[in-house]
């Protein structure tokens, strides 16, 4: 199966901001729960455990990499059923995540952004995040999992292309 890439990137004052974006015909309660329930976690992405809250740390096991690590993440705000932002640190840097939910019509969009201080290594990031939030939304509507060699390299030269182009301030698109 081919899958279209959707992301897209925003200059800001520190770098760049990855943007990615899923509509799901469920309230944002429900798709709040998908982000934050460790049961509902594991299915897409991995569970969790620890005391959740802002300012804390949690360890959450990345199941669905290889040899399913788990990694410590820093919660640093949380605002039930609109906005959760994380950031952890690993061998590959240190990741800022931001997750926003807003509901309209009985459907919530969910907003992903990466806050990037460089564009390197921006093909692998950017199909990794369509692969999980894709996960998501089969863990939601009971769709097949789909697998990642759909997005990498697939989705490599979309991505090498959006870092390569310059792009407005991430500040008119908010």
């Amino acid at each position: 199966m081919t899958r279209t890439p959707a992301g897209r990137l925003f200059r800001t004052a520190t770098g760049h901001d990855l943007v990615l974006t899923r509509t799901f015909r469920a309230p944002a309660a429900d798709v709040w729960a998908s982000l934050t329930d460790p049961e509902r976690t594991a299915r897409w992405f991995g569970p969790w455990e620890g005391d959740a809250a802002p300012g804390r740390t949690i360890r959450v096991q990345m199941a669905y990499e290889e040899q399913q690590p788990w990694c410590e993440v820093r919660i640093d705000a949380c605002e039930p059923e609109q906005r959760l932002a994380v950031s952890m640190v690993d061998s590959y840097g240190t990741w800022l995540l931001e997750m926003a939910l807003s509901e309209t019509d009985g459907s919530t969009e969910l907003r992903f952004v990466q806050h990037l201080t460089s564009v390197e290594g921006i093909a692998e990031v950017g199909a990794g995040w369509e692969y999980y939030l894709d996960m998501l939304v089969a863990s939601r509507d009971g769709s097949p999992r789909p697998e990642f060699d759909e997005y990498h390299p697939a989705m490599q030269r979309y991505y090498q292309a959006l870092a390569a182009q310059e792009t407005p301030d991430a500040a008119q698109h908010a």
